[in-house]
């Protein structure tokens, strides 16, 4: 069996990249076994500091394997298995780029939601084509609702019209839409600047983003302040202090 998902490692970037043009990327259930197991073996990978997620051919992702879905059962469908993809993407400790090259629909949008950053090419496009063919975009919508401004939320999951990376980024789908031929400069700009992030700060970070917030003023700087004061103290802290003293690159920065 033709792998559809394939990993590469190289200069500490893990990169995961769809391979199924022939149904546009789209996220049948061997794609999606082995988008997780390669998400697995990245997370574990103590040489990979950064994750992008990237495809081949026109399409980044047309969402679910419609082929797949026609006639299955309520326990059959495989949008069964998109939220422990989507859940590794979210709470992954390595910061996550997508790289988006071609058009993304529905899950496929899931997918991109779900990264910390995410680049697009210009003439990439969007739409949650879900209402169009009488489903409801609900489990993407746990990554995609926190990142979307929500009168754009409102009109783009009701109306499925489809939006190009510069609307994507103006609300606030897309952090980047560069033109097709800048697409991977782009990408590596980013990845080279995470790469510079200490592993354990960049994941206690994320953990903070992603934390629920204390009711109270008070209560949110009492606990900051302990994530704070313990990363000053703690290793990684006290070695980008010394680098900084001595004017070199702190221990965790690898030579790319």
């Amino acid at each position: 069996m033709t792998e559809l998902v394939h990993l590469d490692v190289e200069s500490a970037i893990a990169t995961i990249t769809l391979d199924s043009p022939a149904n546009r990327n789209a996220l049948s259930a061997q794609l999606r076994r082995e988008l997780i197991a390669h998400l697995g073996t990245a997370l574990a990978d103590e040489s990979a500091r950064v994750i992008v997620l990237s495809h081949t051919g026109r399409v980044f992702c047309s969402g679910m394997d419609l082929k797949e879905t026609r006639g299955a059962g309520v326990s059959e469908q495989g949008v069964n298995e998109v939220p422990a993809i989507l859940t590794t993407l979210w709470t992954s400790p390595k910061p996550v780029v997508a790289r988006v090259a071609g058009p993304a629909r529905a899950g496929g949008v899931g997918l991109v939601s779900a990264c910390d950053i995410a680049v697009a090419a210009t003439d990439a496009s969007f739409a949650f084509s879900e209402v169009r063919i009488g489903v409801v975009p609900a489990v993407i919508s746990v990554t995609v609702l926190p990142r979307l401004l929500p009168r754009a939320a409102h009109e783009l999951f009701l109306t499925g019209e489809t939006f190009d990376a510069v609307r994507a980024v103006t609300v606030g789908l897309v952090n980047s839409a560069v033109p097709a031929e800048g697409l991977d400069a782009e990408v590596a700009r980013y990845t080279e600047m995470l790469r510079l992030g200490a592993p354990g700060a960049l994941a206690a970070t994320k953990r903070m983003l992603r934390a629920e917030r204390p009711a109270s003023m008070a209560g949110q700087f009492a606990e900051m302040q302990e994530l704070s004061a313990g990363f000053f103290a703690g290793e990684e802290g006290q070695e980008g202090m010394r680098a900084f003293a001595e004017k070199r690159k702190p221990a965790w920065v690898v030579e790319g």
